[in-house]
């Protein structure tokens, strides 16, 4: 994207934002179902989960607040929505459904939020604006699937909402490359920070 990139900088995007303290962590849809490729998942999603471990293991020992996100439609489908009508196999995604619960890997702790939701941005009829607003965080690293949906949503309202966005850039994944690189590359010049996991441990 390097003639793009040019005529980005010349209109004067991609300024950086910066680590502002104190800073917080949100994962934003790694359950079963995006990490099989038989399911929602597939592309480099299983990588990002990899890579997200050592994240969430460094946000604990910090004492950073971590958020959760998962899919989930009641059992009766009354909430169907839009989102469900142009994706309908995410009704599958119920409360007690295995492919709408978190990966072992990343289960959450106690003290630790998880944020509901039945359409792209976790930020959209959910408690996390203010959830994130009582625990102080001014910086929000984001980590999750899929990079061209769900987490490109939650970093839009994320930066709507006041906090500076954070995209780990291999802590994020979806079940198709090219749309990866360019959500990376439209969120860095207009919504958000976009570092990877080790340029991130070099800077807290």
């Amino acid at each position: 994207m390097q003639d793009e990139s040019a005529v980005y900088q010349r209109q004067g995007f991609g300024a950086g934002l910066g680590l502002k303290p104190p800073l917080g962590l949100l994962i934003i849809d790694f359950v079963n179902g995006f990490a099989d490729p038989d399911g929602f998942g597939g592309g480099n999603i299983s990588a990002a989960i990899r890579n997200t471990i050592p994240l969430l293991a460094m946000a604990r020992d910090k004492g950073w607040p971590v958020a959760h996100s998962r899919i989930v439609y009641a059992d009766d489908d009354s909430d169907a929505n839009v989102f469900s009508a142009k994706v309908p196999s995410m009704l599958q995604l119920k409360e007690h459904a295995p492919a709408s619960a978190i990966v072992t890997e990343l289960s959450p702790r106690p003290g630790e939020l998880i944020v509901r939701k039945n359409v792209p941005s976790a930020f959209f009829g959910t408690a996390l604006a203010p959830w994130l607003t009582q625990q102080g965080v001014k910086t929000l690293l984001v980590a999750g699937c899929v990079t061209s949906g769900c987490v490109r949503a939650s970093v839009v309202d994320a930066m709507c909402w006041g906090f500076r966005p954070v995209v780990l850039s291999d802590c994020v994944g979806d079940r198709a490359i090219g749309p990866h690189e360019a959500s990376l590359f439209d969120m860095r010049q207009k919504y958000a920070d976009v570092i990877d996991l080790a340029a991130l441990r070099q800077q807290v």
